[in-house]
């Protein structure tokens, strides 16, 4: 129990400190000094700082399946998620819809990570991956196979299923961003969840 109260201090510090000053501007030995241990001491837990890291993303990746599981969301391949997704209420997209925004915008270890990812994609490209697979070309691709999916079953083949997923995914990014820098917090939420009721109309996807 010591030991593992002591990785997540680690981690939860580490974290911090990649959050306000970048990956690659923090070293063990800042660290260690945050911790008021020794480097030898911080090396016991892990070996380097990409270790610390690598544990950061396997707790995202954590809490994103267990988000999932919370909602009971379709999961699997697309065609059968399209199926299931067709018959979601639209209250339940919401809300699994303010809960990713919350995580991103809110809690604090994702937001923390959020921050890493803005903080150093520009010139790590390690980071850079990670950032597209969470906010970028990652959802947007997730979101074309399961938009081409859904359009094949209403028929609809004239539309660009990218062009669907950018229209869908392009403003609610655009609040993660704005979030941050809000006097009024709570009118993201509002005009997130007026985005998903208008573009569920538009689309014919979501019933109210």
């Amino acid at each position: 129990m010591i030991e593992h109260n002591t990785k997540e201090r680690i981690l939860q510090i580490a974290l911090n400190l990649f959050s306000q000053y970048g990956y690659k501007a923090t070293s063990m030995s800042d660290i260690a000094k945050e911790l008021n241990i020794t480097k030898t001491a911080l090396y016991r837990h892990y070996d380097s700082k990409q270790a610390i890291f690598d544990c950061i993303v396997q707790r995202m990746e954590q809490m994103d399946h267990e988000r999932v599981v919370q909602y009971k969301m379709p999961e699997g391949k697309y065609p059968q998620m399209a199926k299931e997704y067709k018959n979601i209420p639209i209250e339940k997209i919401i809300s699994y819809s303010e809960a990713l925004f919350k995580h991103w915008t809110e809690e604090d270890f994702s937001c923390k990570f959020r921050k890493i990812l803005e903080l150093e994609h520009y010139h790590n490209p390690q980071i850079n991956a990670l950032y597209q697979k969470y906010l970028g070309q990652g959802p947007i691709n997730y979101m074309t196979e399961l938009f081409t999916e859904m359009l094949k079953i209403d028929q609809n083949l004239s539309q660009d299923a990218r062009q669907v997923a950018l229209e869908f995914y392009g403003p609610i990014f655009l609040l993660i961003q704005l979030y941050d820098g809000a006097n009024d917090k709570e009118n993201t939420y509002h005009l997130l969840r007026e985005h998903i009721i208008r573009f569920g109309k538009q689309q014919g996807f979501l019933e109210k």
